[in-house]
């Protein structure tokens, strides 16, 4: 089968790779649409930790399955389905404690590939994280479960109505997710970012004001009438950044950390503001298994528009020009087909 391996920072190629077979409790997915994301971006332009090179490539997939392993009852060969990369193993000190997404195991038994024809997917996470697809949901929308699920991980514990107001710095394809998340919710949102075009996508995707990153403390004040907004969603992982984010909360406010920077990276903070305005600084990674089944009742009731963050559909064959035109600021999130 065909499959994109990236080999290097800024190098990726259309190999040919042995097609696998699915063991006991393991299926194995035609991939009918994979989307980029800013994970597989970061690991184009300089390589990542979780991301080995050379090796298969990206993770937000949708598919048919075209084989299946003995054990695998809940799916049956010709199923449209839509999952995600990971599962916990249910076994180890915090999957015990409900902390799945922490799982000690979750990164080291994740599956990569999703650009490829095929792509395996291991017994642990057909058990519990793929679905079938709902016939109204195209495979293109049925790929953002992965992402979303990202996003419904680190907001909806906040418990987010229409009397909030929230501001997202970074609006990138995650940053989107979490303004159609957020509105969603009813809540008012404002938008940073440094990139015009972006700011106007957020505009047309329903926030409620938008302005250039050197003007959001004057903008926050503005529009919160000196309060401060109630929650900060970070979409940038840069550590500046991470540190500036404070300077918008309200007293007893909250600032979530979602763009991951780079590792080692320190920061430092004024600790009498943390202290004396109670402010609540929550760090979030990846998803559980309940994070996923609400993604996937968000996109199968159409609550969040995702196929708004398409920017076009290409051949697997394009990815390389594709992640060139991420790497240069086009484009938002690209459909990758296989076939």
């Amino acid at each position: 089968m065909r499959a994109a391996i990236l080999k290097e920072p800024g190098c990726i190629e259309i190999c040919e790779v042995e097609r696998p077979v699915p063991a006991e409790g393991e299926l194995l997915v035609k991939v009918e649409a994979a989307l980029t994301c800013g994970t597989d971006l970061k690991a184009y332009l300089r390589g990542h930790p979780l991301i080995p090179m050379p090796g298969l490539f990206g993770h937000e997939f949708s598919g048919v399955v075209a084989e299946k392993g003995k054990g695998a009852r809940k799916f049956k060969i010709g199923d449209p389905v839509m999952g995600v990369h990971s599962a916990p193993c249910l076994k180890c000190a915090y999957c015990k404690r409900g902390l799945g997404n922490l799982c000690e195991h979750i990164m080291t038994t994740k599956v990569l590939g999703a650009f490829a024809e095929y792509i395996l997917i291991p017994r642990h996470i057909v058990a519990q994280n793929l679905f079938k697809k709902p016939e109204h949901i195209g495979f293109d929308e049925a790929a953002f479960l992965e992402p979303l699920a990202c996003v419904v991980h680190g907001m909806d514990p906040l418990k987010i109505t229409g009397k909030n107001t929230i501001l997202i710095i970074g609006a990138g394809p995650i940053g989107l997710l979490h303004l159609l998340l957020a509105k969603s919710k009813g809540a008012r949102v404002l938008v940073a970012d440094i990139e015009e075009k972006r700011l106007s996508t957020a505009g047309a995707l329903g926030a409620d004001r938008t302005f250039h990153a050197s003007l959001t403390h004057a903008s926050v004040h503005t529009a919160t009438r000196e309060l401060g907004v109630d929650i900060v969603f970070e979409c940038t992982g840069r550590s500046r950044v991470w540190e500036e984010s404070v300077q918008f909360v309200r007293r007893g406010g909250t600032v979530v950390l979602f763009g991951g920077c780079k590792k080692g990276t320190t920061v430092t903070y004024d600790t009498e503001r943390l202290h004396y305005d109670e402010i609540t600084l929550k760090g979030v990674f990846h998803f559980t298994p309940h994070d996923v089944k609400k993604a996937f009742q968000l996109l199968k009731r159409g609550t969040i528009p995702v196929k708004k963050l398409v920017s076009a559909t290409c051949r697997l064959q394009d990815i390389s020009d594709i992640f060139s035109k991420l790497s240069r600021g086009e484009g938002i999130k690209y459909v990758v087909l296989s076939a």
